[in-house]
This record gives C-alpha cells, sequence and structure tokens, in this order.
C-alpha cells in the first residue's frame, strides 16, 4: 500500500512544475527500496525451490 501510495505521489508531482529533483530522487528511492523489500517477503513466503 505505501509502494502504490508512493507511485500516486511521485506522479502527482511530476505533474506539477518546477520539481524538486532531490526530493524526485529521494522519493523514487524509496520506492525501489520498498520494491525490493516486497520482493524479499514474497520470495520468504513462496521460494521458488521446493524445500
Amino acid at each position: 500500500m505505501e509502494h502504490a501510495d508512493l507511485d500516486a505521489l511521485i506522479d502527482r508531482v511530476l505533474a506539477e512544475a518546477p520539481v524538486d529533483e532531490l526530493m524526485m530522487r529521494r522519493l523514487k528511492k524509496r520506492r525501489l527500496a520498498l520494491r525490493d523489500q516486497i520482493a524479499r517477503m514474497e520470495l520468504v513466503l513462496d521460494p521458488k525451490e521446493p524445500a
């Protein structure tokens, strides 16, 4: 849910002018970190290799 909220926030900020580049980089970095965290959790819950 937080990842989707960040996506929406990034889209809104990009639609506005002028864009704060530092804030955008921080938001995108946070979104990427959340996506990585979600991927790790999914691997733990559903491993590709049989146990």
